[in-house]
């Protein structure tokens, strides 16, 4: 029924390996349960695979196989939760093989394609709209980036890592319980018919939506205006997400710095001129902020 390209997969692991020889097999037996037939080319993300389909109704929907992990393995219970308002509607889905059955959106359209502005309009928007109560979410677990820090050779000023650090700790034991979207960025919301913007892919966490901001900084960041471009960027989400706009630049620091460490560990280096950039801008601004408070008080 479906052949799943070879290079799918191959940075998950040898288990996510076995896994992925089991596809095409569970792509046969999801059909055959909810009585699907394939109406398009598989296609695939980073984690999972989906094969438009047509149910039994004529309908088109989407078939989504996902390798179940920690950031993963909750995508149902939060699209449950959303209900549609704001997101892809889940409509059938199976916990143990990680199957999804979901409403059809057009992949040919995201916010990747429109204006800059407007994408920003938009994703602030739905960060107003994605705010229910989550507290049954795993919650954002702050590591030890000293360690971290010092395991790559001390990459990154270790004055810098240890503010990251303990700002983090602050942060997350203060986070509140609502139900985030730590993955929210333009390519994850597509073109729909009964909204014009419906999110996808959901990472969910239980916690603060500031956490949530930062992808959709360093995503499309070549097209900012430098650093007051970046700032324009970040109140913009603010102000239409309804966002604290402190704590939102907290996260965003305590972020783009596990992000850094992240992407040096991982390879991942495309990504580190705008995470630095971020870095820079927000602890400039912080910075910035508080004197202007103290010159108030003063």
């Amino acid at each position: 029924m479906i052949t799943v390209p070879a290079h799918f997969g191959t940075h998950l692991g040898e288990e996510a390996l076995a896994w992925r020889a089991t596809l095409p097999a569970l792509a046969t037996r999801f059909c055959a349960r909810w009585d699907l037939t394939p109406d398009g080319a598989l296609m695939h993300g980073h984690v999972a695979v989906v094969l438009p389909v047509r149910r039994a109704d004529g309908h088109p929907a989407a078939l989504k196989l996902t390798w179940l992990d920690e950031e993963t393995r909750q995508e149902p219970q939060a699209l449950r939760a959303w209900d549609g308002d704001g997101a892809v509607r889940l409509l059938d889905h199976d916990d143990e093989h990680g199957a999804l059955l979901l409403e059809r959106l057009d992949h040919t359209r995201s916010l990747l394609d429109v204006p800059a502005e407007e994408a920003v309009a938009v994703a602030g928007g739905l960060l107003r709209r994605l705010r229910l109560e989550g507290p049954g979410f795993r919650r954002h677990r702050v590591d030890d980036l000293v360690a971290e820090n010092a395991e790559l050779g001390r990459p990154l000023p270790d004055a810098l890592v240890r503010e990251a650090r303990d700002l983090g700790r602050e942060l997350a034991r203060t986070a509140g319980t609502t139900l985030v979207n730590e993955d929210l960025h333009y390519a994850n919301v597509l073109r729909g018919d009964r909204e014009p913007w419906l999110v996808i892919d959901p990472k969910p966490l239980s916690g603060d939506r500031e956490f949530g901001v930062i992808p959709l900084l360093w995503n499309r960041f070549d097209e900012l205006d430098g650093e007051r471009g970046l700032r324009d960027r970040l109140a913009a989400l603010c102000d239409v997400g309804e966002l604290d706009a402190e704590r939102a630049r907290a996260w965003t620091l305590y972020r783009a710095v596990d992000n850094r460490l992240w992407a040096l560990r991982d390879g991942h280096r495309a990504v580190l001129p705008a995470l630095e950039a971020i870095t820079a801008a927000v602890r400039r601004s912080t910075v910035e902020r508080g004197a202007a408070r103290a010159d108030e008080l003063a």
